[in-house]
């Protein structure tokens, strides 16, 4: 199980920078989950527990790449056409059953075996054929038009590494070598929960002072994007009995638990104590805006993960602090997100020291460039500003201002899917 040390941080300790954070959590957390093997249709998101090996070349034999008349290129007159009898035809899926004469032509179909020796072939619309004999122009290369055996993958060579997430194009290529099923991780097994009196679910009624509980939806989804079999364990209230007792039921069965606020230390702030009592805090403040408040710890057997109670922060500190947690859990290879840097369409004044996220969308400027427009409210608790950006602008901990035309660095939505 994952390891987290005792000195790891104590609450209301010094705040630490995302990049250590992160960095911490690669040496203490690996993979919890066993293996399983799953047939393709299963597979997508998956985590891939082993190298799959190419058993075969891919193609497996040179094949032709259009539809036309394969040839020898030394049969072919160096001046002029070339006029040659044609005394076969191979479609897709056929052999030609015989060796390739020399000094004939074969009409050959896309994807067609090659006859053996035969080298070129020459695209149907560039021919004129009467059916008994073709008329080749000149000016073709040697080899045009095939492709060669193993040209996509050679047979022995790793094509998928363990630790990737499958993607369509993968299983595509895994179909192609000839596997039914995958050996895969086994799902990640997340119990996800909510605190707090006021929360109530959406379709209730809504009486004064109550909200509606947005956050765990969105862990919801989220988590199951990322290929994690979730539980939904509702809304708990702020008493320190229900949520201790929840804690420990939930961390007999899964591998992971996340919850969305109640991390201060107020009177109706429960979770830390509930935690510790189960099993330990490792609390991390974090020099991030939004989303300070970021606890990692265990409960019994379970990783804890607890996130801010404002919905645009759990967003953000989700993507970027409790996803690498995840992934690394699931033994999935690191799948950092990749920034953009683009030009910056705003000024933006900001507290040094600490990693600010910003909502942004990017726009084309008259030159043609890239650049970045931050959404015009900032507050973590405006959800509709993830609803109608494309991104996250990210600047570092040592930046105190954007001014319009310096570079930042952007980071779209899709790159954490």
């Amino acid at each position: 199980m994952v390891q987290l040390d005792n000195d790891c941080f104590a609450f209301g300790g010094p705040m630490m920078a995302v990049e250590p954070a992160l960095a911490l959590l690669a040496g203490r957390v690996g993979p919890v989950t066993a293996t399983e093997t799953a047939p393709l249709t299963d597979a997508l998101g998956r985590v891939l527990a082993a190298d799959l090996v190419a058993p075969f070349n891919v193609p497996p034999h040179d094949n032709a790449a259009v539809d036309g008349y394969a040839v020898f290129f030394d049969d072919l007159a160096a001046d002029g056409p070339t006029v040659l009898p044609v005394r076969a035809r191979v479609a897709a899926g056929q052999w030609l059953g015989r060796p390739a004469a020399r000094g004939e032509a074969v009409r050959i179909f896309t994807g067609a075996p090659m006859p053996a020796g035969m080298d070129t072939v020459f695209m149907q619309e560039d021919c004129r054929s009467d059916g008994a004999s073709v008329t080749l122009p000149a000016g073709n290369r040697r080899g045009v038009n095939r492709r060669l055996a193993g040209e996509d993958v050679r047979e022995g060579s790793v094509v998928l590494a363990a630790g990737r997430r499958l993607r369509p194009e993968d299983i595509a290529l895994a179909a192609s070598l000839g596997h039914a099923t995958l050996e895969v991780r086994c799902r990640l097994r997340v119990a996800v929960f909510s605190t707090g009196d006021e929360l109530r679910q959406p379709g209730q009624a809504l009486e004064p002072g109550a909200v509606y509980d947005a956050n765990r939806y969105a862990l919801i989804a989220l988590l199951t994007r990322l290929g994690c079999a979730v539980t939904d364990l509702g809304i708990l209230p702020d008493r320190f009995e229900t949520i201790r007792d929840a804690l420990a039921e939930a961390a007999a069965g899964h591998d992971a638990l996340i919850t969305s606020g109640g991390m201060s230390t107020g009177e109706e702030d429960h979770v830390k104590p509930a935690v510790e009592a189960n099993g330990r805090l490792d609390f991390w403040r974090l020099a991030i805006k939004p989303g300070r408040p970021v606890a990692l710890g265990r409960v019994r057997d379970a990783v804890f993960v607890g996130l801010p109670g404002n919905p645009v922060a759990v967003v953000v500190t989700f993507l970027r602090i409790a996803r690498p947690i995840l992934l690394r859990l699931m033994g999935a290879l690191d799948e950092a997100p990749r920034p953009i840097p683009v030009r910056a369409a705003f000024a933006h004044k900001k507290k040094p020291g600490r990693r600010e996220f910003l909502r942004g969308s990017l726009m084309r400027e008259p030159d043609g460039a890239l650049a970045a427009m931050k959404y015009p409210r900032d507050g973590a608790g405006v959800l509709s500003s993830l609803v109608e950006s494309e991104g996250l602008i990210e600047l570092p901990e040592d930046l105190a201002r954007v001014e319009p035309g310096m570079i930042v660095d952007f980071v779209p939505f899709k790159e954490f899917l």
